[in-house]
């Protein structure tokens, strides 16, 4: 085992990377709330500060799976495809099978250019989480609480305000509403057989609200619909706490586009569209688990230096103050001084450890299991 590859299952060093992630999060967020004061002044200013201060936060996680993990990415799609990358507002529909799903998507965001303006519509309980839901406040994220009858006016104005939103944008849609466990699947092919839908294998009975809400807000917006079915190499179940001790793994994901235009405007019969869509998508997973590969022609983006250069930036500002800190503190010789310090150690990796849960499938939220069985 090399240095490196010693260094990446070390605690100490992960605490160090949480500490540099943690700490410039709260110093982003606080220059963000400072930001507010542009908004009644000039809105698209704020919109684009905010955008590169959420970049330097969201590059340091893209950082971990690009540099630190060394996982590699492929797309699985057409070069006509690929040449609009970055170039147009996109709604993008990902399955949610993963840990690591959204960071995954983060790095494509990042190769292309549009990371620190991309959107989710993101679950309410996630506004309060530190860091990622504050800076998700400012990026004018869309948050639901998952129930239509209290999200709808929450969700279209929302939607509505992103229409002159002045960076491109790939606006995220987990439109299986929940990550996917196999009681999840199950207590949703039973509404999929009483509601004669075609029963899925790999994924979740979408809900269509969100999605049509979304297509017919964004219409004039948004050029088109961009469907990604993900899968990794090996039959691996990738997490964060594993990029975290630097486990590489082989993301694949296949990509079609869809104009806009191809989507129809009746509410209903977009809603059928969806469905046909995530018949097809159950049937690329097939293919995959079959033979390997996606159709289409592989492209690998290749990464770019910034995140790293970011992450180095950060740790040099931040690191170098904490060890003249920790070594003045040891040198003092007071007992005081030294138990809090262990005590802000003990501290700073719950915190860092409950971070990292968030994205845990075992500590996913319970949503699913029942809500199927209730109308949408």
């Amino acid at each position: 085992m090399g240095l490196l590859a010693y260094l990446k299952t070390q605690f100490m060093v992960h605490l160090l990377i949480g500490f540099v992630f943690v700490v410039s999060g709260l110093v982003i967020n606080f220059v963000q709330l400072c930001t507010l004061v542009l908004w009644p002044v000039n809105k698209q200013l704020y919109r684009r500060l905010n955008c590169r201060l959420a970049y330097s936060l969201w590059s340091q996680l893209v950082m971990l799976l690009e540099w630190w993990s060394c996982t590699e990415c492929t797309l699985f799609t057409d070069q006509a495809t690929v040449d609009r990358f970055g170039k147009e507002h996109v709604v993008i529909i990902l399955n949610h099978n993963f840990e690591i799903d959204f960071l995954c998507g983060w790095t494509m965001c990042e190769r292309f250019g549009v990371l620190g303006s991309s959107k989710v519509l993101a679950k309410r309980e996630l506004l309060y989480v530190p860091l990622i839901g504050w800076t998700w406040y400012f990026l004018e994220i869309v948050f639901c609480k998952r129930k239509w009858e209290e999200d709808q006016d929450t969700v279209i104005e929302g939607l509505e305000r992103l229409s002159d939103y002045p960076e491109y944008m790939w606006f995220l849609l987990y439109c299986e509403g929940t990550r996917f466990t196999e009681k999840k699947h199950r207590v949703s092919m039973e509404v999929a057989i009483s509601k004669g839908l075609p029963v899925l294998k790999y994924h979740l009975l979408p809900r269509t609200k969100g999605f049509t809400t979304a297509v017919q807000c964004l219409r004039g917006t948004v050029a088109a619909v961009y469907d990604v079915t993900l899968n990794f190499r090996g039959n691996k179940n990738p997490s964060l706490l594993g990029i975290l001790y630097g486990k590489k793994y082989e993301a694949d994901m296949c990509v079609r586009r869809f104009p806009l235009e191809e989507i129809p405007l009746d509410e209903k019969e977009a809603a059928q569209w969806l469905h046909k869509l995530y018949q097809e998508k159950d049937a690329l997973q097939e293919m995959y688990n079959q033979k390997g590969v996606f159709p289409g022609q592989q492209f690998k983006p290749p990464r770019r230096p910034w995140t790293l250069l970011n992450f180095l930036s950060w740790a040099t500002v931040l690191l170098s103050p904490l060890f003249s800190c920790v070594l003045g503190v040891f040198a003092s010789g007071s007992p005081l001084l030294i138990l809090t310090f262990l005590g802000f150690v003990g501290a700073a990796s719950f915190g860092v450890r409950r971070l990292i849960g968030v994205t845990e499938i075992e500590k996913g939220s319970s949503y699913g299991n029942q809500e199927f069985k209730k109308k949408e």
